[in-house]
C-alpha cells in the first residue's frame, strides 16, 4: 500500500507541473488567437497558418527531447550523469540543425510556405508578415526545448511552468500594446503578435540557462559538456530517435495537412478549425502530461532493473490515463460554451467551431488512453518502432488517404471530414493495449561502460 501511494505521489507530483506547464504554453497561443480574432479573422487565420510550421518544428524538437528522456531516465534510474550529459549535447546539436535549416527555409521561400495552408491572397499576405519576425524564434526555441528535456530527464519540472507563467505574461502584455496600439504604441496587428512571441522566447531562455547555472544541483551540466560528442552513444541515440522524429515529423505534417484540407474546402473551416484546435490543445495538455510522466517513470525503473516493476507500473498507469481521458473529454464538452463566447466571429464560424468541438470532445477520450500508451509506456521502455509502424499505417495508409477521399472527391461537410481525421485516436487503442499487455516493449537501453 505505501509503495502505490508512493507510486501515485510521484506521477501527480511531475504529471501537475508538466500539464500546468502545458496548458500555460497553449494558454500563449489562445491569448494569440483571442487578440487577433477581434482585430480580424485574416490576421487570426494568417497566424494560424504559419503556426502549422512551428506546430510541425516543434514536433521534430519534441521527437529530440523525448529520445534524450528515454536515455536519460535510464541512466537517472542508474545515477550515472556523465553518459546523459553526453547525449544532452547530442541532441543540441540535432535541434540547433533543424533550426537553421527551417529558418534558412522559410526566410527564402515565405510565400511558399504559408501558400501551403491557404489558397487566400489576404491571409497569405498576413501569414508573411507574421512569419518574417517569427522565424526569429527558432533557435531560442529549439535550445530552451532540449534543455528542459534534460531538467525534465531528472524528474527536474517545475521550472518548465515557471517559464510557462512568464512566457504567458510578457508575451500577453506585448501583445494587447502592439496588436491593438495601446498606450500610444503603434497598432501592428499580426506582426505586433510575432513581435510578443520574439520577446517571450528571448527571455525564456535567458531565464532558463541562469537557472541552470545556479539552481540545478543534479546534473551540474556545463556550457563545455556540449563541447565534446561519444560517438557510440551518438549511434546508440540516433538508433532510437531517429525513427521518433521521423514519425513525430509525419505527425506534425499530417496535422498541418488537416488544417490544409479544411482551408482548401472553405474559408470559414480554417477560421472554426483554429479556434476549435486551440481549446483542442490546451485540453490535450492532459494527455501529454500523462504521456511524459510516464516515459520518465517507465525509463527511471527500467534504469533501476526491476522488470516485474516495470509492467506493475504501465497496468496502474494505463488505468490512471482511462480515468483522466473520460473527466477531460467532459469537461472539453462543457467548457466549449463559455470558450466560444471569447471568440468574436461570424454566426457561421461559430456554428462549426461548435461542431468540431463536439466531435473532439469524443475523440479525446480515446486519445487520452492511446498516446499516453504508446508514447510514454512503449516508446519510453524503449521500443520506439512500434509506435513507428502504427502511426504509418494509421495516419498514412488509413486517415489521410481517408479524409483526401471524402473532402474532394465525395465533398464531404467540414465536419464529416474532421471526424475522418482524427479517426485514428480511437482505433489506435486497441494496438496500444496488445503491445502494452503482451508485447516485448521493455528494452535496456544503458551501457555499463559509458
Amino acid at each position: 500500500m505505501n509503495q502505490q501511494k508512493g507510486f501515485y505521489k510521484n506521477f501527480f507530483n511531475i504529471y501537475v507541473a508538466l500539464v500546468l506547464q502545458n496548458i500555460i504554453t497553449i494558454s500563449v497561443n489562445l491569448a494569440d488567437n483571442v487578440m487577433l480574432g477581434a482585430y480580424s479573422e485574416t490576421a487570426l487565420s494568417g497566424a494560424a497558418a504559419v503556426n502549422q510550421i512551428q506546430f510541425v518544428y516543434q514536433q521534430l524538437l519534441l521527437a529530440l527531447g523525448d529520445g534524450l528522456v528515454i536515455f536519460c531516465s535510464q541512466y537517472w534510474g542508474k545515477k550515472q550523469t556523465g553518459p546523459m550529459k553526453k547525449i544532452a549535447a547530442i541532441a543540441m546539436y540535432a535541434a540547433i540543425f533543424i533550426a537553421v535549416v527551417l529558418f534558412v527555409l522559410v526566410s527564402f521561400f515565405p510565400y511558399q510556405a504559408v501558400g501551403i495552408f491557404t489558397t487566400d491572397g489576404p491571409i497569405i499576405e498576413a501569414g508573411v508578415s507574421y512569419l518574417n519576425v517569427i522565424r526569429f524564434t527558432y533557435l531560442f526555441f529549439a535550445i530552451t526545448q532540449i534543455l528542459l528535456a534534460t531538467m525534465r530527464s531528472v524528474e527536474t519540472v517545475k521550472i518548465a511552468f515557471q517559464l510557462s507563467v512568464m512566457t504567458f505574461f510578457v508575451n500577453c502584455g506585448i501583445n494587447y500594446v502592439l496588436i491593438f496600439g495601446h498606450f500610444g504604441a503603434p497598432e501592428l496587428g499580426i506582426v505586433g503578435a510575432a513581435i510578443g512571441t520574439l520577446t517571450a522566447r528571448i527571455m525564456e531562455i535567458i531565464v532558463l540557462i541562469f537557472y541552470i547555472k545556479k539552481k540545478d544541483k543534479k546534473l551540474q551540466i556545463r556550457l563545455s559538456d556540449y563541447f565534446s560528442l561519444d560517438k557510440q552513444l551518438a549511434k546508440d541515440y540516433t538508433k532510437i530517435t531517429a525513427p521518433m522524429v521521423f514519425t513525430q515529423g509525419l505527425w506534425g505534417v499530417n496535422t498541418a495537412l488537416q488544417t490544409a484540407i479544411l482551408g482548401h474546402m472553405t474559408a470559414t473551416a480554417i477560421a472554426a478549425n483554429s479556434a476549435a484546435s486551440t481549446l483542442f490543445l490546451l485540453m490535450k495538455s492532459t494527455v501529454v502530461g500523462a504521456a511524459s510522466t510516464a516515459s520518465i517513470i517507465i525509463g527511471k525503473a527500467i534504469g533501476v532493473g526491476d522488470i516485474e516493476q516495470v509492467k506493475s507500473y504501465a497496468k496502474r498507469l494505463q488505468r490512471l490515463f482511462i480515468v483522466i481521458g473520460v473527466c477531460s473529454g467532459i469537461a472539453l464538452f462543457f467548457l466549449r460554451v463559455p470558450f466560444l463566447s471569447l471568440y468574436d466571429l461570424k454566426q457561421e464560424t461559430m456554428m462549426m467551431t461548435n461542431t468540431f468541438l463536439i466531435i473532439l470532445s469524443v475523440v479525446y477520450v480515446g486519445m487520452s488512453y492511446q498516446m499516453p500508451t504508446n508514447n510514454g509506456i512503449i516508446r519510453g521502455g524503449g521500443n520506439t518502432m512500434f509506435v513507428v509502424k502504427m502511426d504509418l499505417i494509421s495516419i498514412w495508409g488509413i486517415v489521410i488517404p481517408l479524409s483526401l477521399f471524402m473532402a474532394f472527391v465525395v465533398k464531404a461537410s467540414p465536419a464529416v471530414v474532421v471526424c475522418c481525421l482524427n479517426a485514428d485516436q480511437i482505433f489506435k487503442c486497441v494496438p496500444a493495449f496488445l503491445e502494452s499487455h503482451y508485447g516485448n516493449w521493455i528494452r535496456k537501453l544503458t551501457r555499463d561502460d559509458a
